[in-house]
């Protein structure tokens, strides 16, 4: 039987002539020359310095990483710091039962997950004040995209109104989705408003600076005017706030970084999107979806 280590480092010197006359080529060597452009092929070595051990190489990359200066960040913009208390690691993050957990009878996905997928949603949904969520997406940009497209299926139009105070990685990633969809960005004062007819209007709680604004007057004006009040949030800060559902915002976008995902200069950060129930058939297009929850 042939060795385990033979199997898997690679083809044997025999397996690549066989592969080489197979295609017609005299060597590896004479198949790079002709596949690679001379113009980017290296014609030395690598400067690579002497093998290590595994703990001499973590020892060279703690003395690097030493070397940082943790700066400590004041501003808001929607990415924190966090802190995970010890009960929720032992009992969530470093508990098997909700990684490895499955049944043979669902093949596709881990029951563990499931299980954690729909207690995502029942959270979101909770702080919120919406009846449907989904789990999830990339950041909070990427959901505000989302949130976008769907207004844009609900209501039609060209235009939607981003308020001045929406985080601006939100703005510029809406800006990059919108082009290609034929959809202009109006950015202008929250207080304002939009001074012409958009589709639906964004609106950040807390904003990026931290401050709050009176968001169930401005959602009463968005549909005074016919538009679709979407709403980024901070799950964390909705323990205190009111919930922008209860506010009358049409969708609630946001990210669950501050639930001890670590900042990760950026993402991904389990971000969600929610609606209201009768919103949800626009979230699955072309698909009927029931949740049967049944309790012992």
């Amino acid at each position: 039987m042939t060795a385990f280590a033979n199997r898997h480092i690679g083809p044997s010197s025999t397996e690549i002539k066989t592969m080489c006359a197979t295609i017609g080529a005299p060597s590896l060597d004479a198949l790079i020359d002709e596949t690679v452009p001379p113009a980017i092929l290296l014609q030395r070595d690598l400067s690579l310095p002497a093998a290590r051990s595994e703990e001499e190489a973590l020892a060279d990359l703690r003395d690097i990483m030493a070397e940082n200066k943790i700066a400590t960040n004041h501003l808001g913009m929607g990415i924190y710091g966090t802190h995970t208390p010890a009960v929720i690691r032992r009992n969530i993050l470093e508990n098997p039962g909700w990684y490895t957990a499955y049944t043979p009878y669902q093949a596709e996905i881990a029951q563990g997950r499931l299980e954690a997928l729909l207690n995502f949603q029942t959270m979101v949904c909770d702080l919120t004040g919406m009846q449907i969520s989904n789990a999830s997406l990339l950041d909070e940009s990427t959901a505000a995209a989302e949130a976008m497209a769907l207004c844009h299926d609900i209501k039609g139009g060209d235009a939607i109104f981003v308020a001045d105070h929406v985080h601006p990685q939100t703005l510029a990633v809406l800006q990059t989705r919108a082009e290609p969809l034929g959809i202009r960005i109006l950015v202008g004062s929250s207080e304002n408003g939009p001074q012409e007819s958009v589709f639906a209007a964004l609106f950040q709680y807390p904003a990026t600076d931290g401050s709050i604004c009176d968001l169930e007057r401005l959602v009463a004006r968005t549909h005074e005017s016919g538009a679709l009040a979407i709403v980024a949030t901070d799950l964390l800060a909705l323990t205190l706030l009111k919930p922008p559902g209860e506010c009358g915002a049409d969708v609630i976008i946001g990210s669950s970084q501050r639930f001890g995902v670590a900042p990760g200069f950026g993402g991904p950060h389990a971000a969600f999107l929610a609606t209201r129930d009768d919103h949800k058939r626009r979230l699955l297009p072309g698909r009927r979806v029931q949740l049967r929850i049944t309790r012992p």
